[in-house]
């Protein structure tokens, strides 16, 4: 006796037996009900959706004779009558149905067109059935436009297309579309609970739940995928089968390296990596695994109180991970996984491409204890305005506010003042108690029109007679700018910022005036140059050289024999040895620190010039950023 898989066992034979379409198959049942019936019909969608199988049950209600015989056009067709019988066994003569891949030429469709001249021999209707049309030539496309748009009264065309994008538009204009969607996991799980049942066969719900999401949203995939894990299973469904038949990983593997990732347990995420080699599962898998956990944390972040599936065992973990980790973090963990499963093919060995992208994921994390990280804690918004000292204060010593200036002060006060916006200026200070001893609060202001400070205190005068408290109030405002941080301590903090840190040593002077020698020299060129430059000279002694670089590259055993070469050549003849390492002074660092402090310079003589002052408080003029440049660096470009 032959088997019937399932797929083909329980292919819907109507439309109430349809599952997941309820889109198509409500305007396909109303269509028929009221008899507007289209001439032309395409289904669009991935494999395994039902687009085969909705062409059949709408040729079974064209022709549907009834039960008894005296049946009509209907959306629910009897499966007993001869059209349906002969239908769903694929023999019955009006219903044709071409395989356009393997049939895609003009000839073939000519050919199949030739039919349409004739009347139905059975039926009711005559319906042409063409699978995978985009696979048609243009030449064939063009034989079937004059019949596809004004066919005989009894001829139905039913198209159905993967890739609808190949299909020409005037093949589309002519047909009414309908895209059959992919699947939810839940629908094709319900739906293997149900076929199961009928089967007699025993499944537990993880094993389900594992093939509804391995079938990717197609129906006919989950069939055969169930077929397979019952002959795997020896006639019955377990999760551990059915994960070792599909070759995913388990997601306890997963939330173990989440939760470790969350607390920056490098060991743990290395140790599992291991854990997944040893048993021979699947890279790819794990990342899929992983990006598919995190879509789920970062629902759970953005809504608490999204609705979930009450029996899946997996929420209670998903939910405490997404409490341990920040939503920031998951959106970029989940970006991390979705690009790594993409270069796990151009690594030589896929579990060290793994590792590598569970480091990454490790490496972009925070580090418990920076600055930055002390600075989001500890930074506190004073909700009212006050005055700020005009100059950094450490952090070590409490910050004392302005006394506010007497009218007389104010009237006499001629000095410049850096256009400042009071409001964003208020929500900028911070408690410097806060922070480490050392460290030094940057003050950001935003330029806004001088003349709404001169506009107060013409204000002020005309009113005072009217107002005489709006003068306290104008006070408050300008005492505000007055005190404010000039632009050059602006100044200081940018271009601090953009120097290197330098720590300098003996070595380091020794081995800067060396390699500025050799460069004026024109003793070393290339990347000789670039690494006596980025090098710094950790240790040395009568014949032999310590040198550290940050960067392989420049570690290459012919730019050292050079460089050995040329030091011999200046009077130093020693051997070199580099190791790789972190480089707090070197040439190259000292020549950009140099180069950041004659840019402070040269910006510090540009916004202190009384003519640059005055144009900025009368006229509201600004400094194009980037356009002020010291002398020597005009020269050097």
């Amino acid at each position: 006796m032959s088997y019937l898989v399932l797929a083909r066992k329980y292919r819907p034979r109507n439309f109430t037996e349809m599952v997941g379409q309820d889109h198509v198959v409500q305007a396909l049942t109303n269509a028929l009900t009221t008899q507007r019936l289209h001439h032309a019909y395409m289904f669009t969608g991935t494999r395994g959706v039902g687009k085969t199988t909705v062409s059949r049950i709408l040729a079974k209600s064209l022709n549907c004779q009834g039960a008894d015989g005296q049946g009509g056009i209907t959306a629910t067709p009897c499966g007993v009558c001869q059209a349906c019988t002969d239908i769903d066994s694929g023999r019955f003569v009006d219903y044709t149905e071409l395989d356009a891949a393997s049939n895609r030429g003009v000839d073939e469709v000519q050919a199949l067109l030739e039919q349409a001249v004739y009347k139905p021999v059975q039926g009711r209707f005559k319906v042409f059935m063409i699978d995978e049309v985009h696979m048609l030539t243009n030449t064939a496309f063009n034989a079937m436009l004059k019949t596809l748009e004004e066919p005989p009264e009894y001829l139905k065309f039913v198209l159905a297309t993967t890739d609808p994008q190949k299909v020409p538009v005037t093949v589309l204009s002519r047909c009414l579309q309908f895209n059959l969607r992919p699947m939810a996991p839940d629908t094709i799980r319900e739906h293997l609970q149900k076929v199961l049942s009928e089967e007699q066969v025993n499944a537990d719900l993880p094993s389900l739940r594992l093939l509804a999401r391995a079938a990717r949203g197609s129906m006919r995939d989950a069939l055969s995928l169930t077929d397979q894990a019952i002959a795997f299973g020896a006639g019955s469904l377990q999760e551990a089968t059915v994960r070792q038949m599909l070759g995913s990983v388990d997601r306890s593997y997963v939330f173990r390296l989440l939760q470790a990732l969350a607390q920056g347990d490098g060991k743990t995420v290395v140790e599992t990596s291991e854990a997944l080699r040893t048993h021979g599962l699947s890279a790819a898998s794990t990342l899929e695994e992983m990006s598919s956990v995190l879509q789920r944390m970062a629902v759970l972040q953005a809504v608490p109180d999204a609705a979930g599936d009450d029996s899946d065992p997996e929420a209670v973990d998903i939910g405490r991970l997404a409490t341990l980790m920040p939503a920031d973090e998951t959106q970029l963990l989940y970006s991390i996984c979705l690009h790594g499963r993409a270069e796990l093919g151009l690594a030589p060995d896929e579990y060290a491409a793994l590792t590598m992208v569970l480091l990454r994921l490790l490496a972009f994390k925070p580090a418990v204890g920076q600055v930055v990280g002390q600075e989001k804690k500890t930074l506190k918004i004073d909700a009212k305005p006050r005055a700020v000292a005009p100059v950094a204060v450490p952090m070590a010593e409490p910050r004392q506010p302005a006394p506010a200036p007497a009218e007389s002060d104010l009237s006499k006060e001629n000095r410049p003042v850096a256009p400042v916006n009071k409001a964003q200026h208020a929500t900028e200070v911070v408690a410097s108690g806060d922070f480490p001893p050392g460290q030094r609060l940057p003050v950001r202001d935003m330029p806004v029109q001088a003349s709404r400070v001169a506009s107060l205190a013409r204000s002020d005068e005309q009113n005072s007679h009217v107002a005489p408290v709006h003068k306290e109030t104008v006070a408050t405002k300008i005492e505000a700018v007055q005190v404010h941080v000039p632009a050059e301590s602006k100044l200081d903090v940018a271009s601090a910022a953009l120097a290197p840190a330098v720590t300098a040593s003996p070595e380091g002077d020794f081995w800067y005036a060396t390699v500025q020698a050799l460069v004026a020299a024109d003793a070393i060129t290339a990347m000789v140059r670039e690494l006596a430059l980025q090098a710094q000279l950790v240790a040395r002694d009568s014949d032999q050289w310590l040198l550290r670089v940050e960067r392989e590259s420049l570690n290459q055993p012919g730019s050292r024999d050079r460089l050995t070469a040329a030091l011999a050549a200046a009077g130093y003849p020693v051997k070199l040895v580099a190791e790789i390492g972190r480089v707090t002074d070197s040439p190259a660092k000292r020549n950009a620190a140099a180069a950041a402090q004659a840019q402070l310079t040269a910006e510090k003589i540009v916004f202190d010039d009384p003519l640059v002052q005055t144009l900025m408080r009368d006229f509201g003029a600004k400094i194009v950023p980037g356009s002020i440049k010291p002398v020597s660096i005009k020269a050097q470009n």
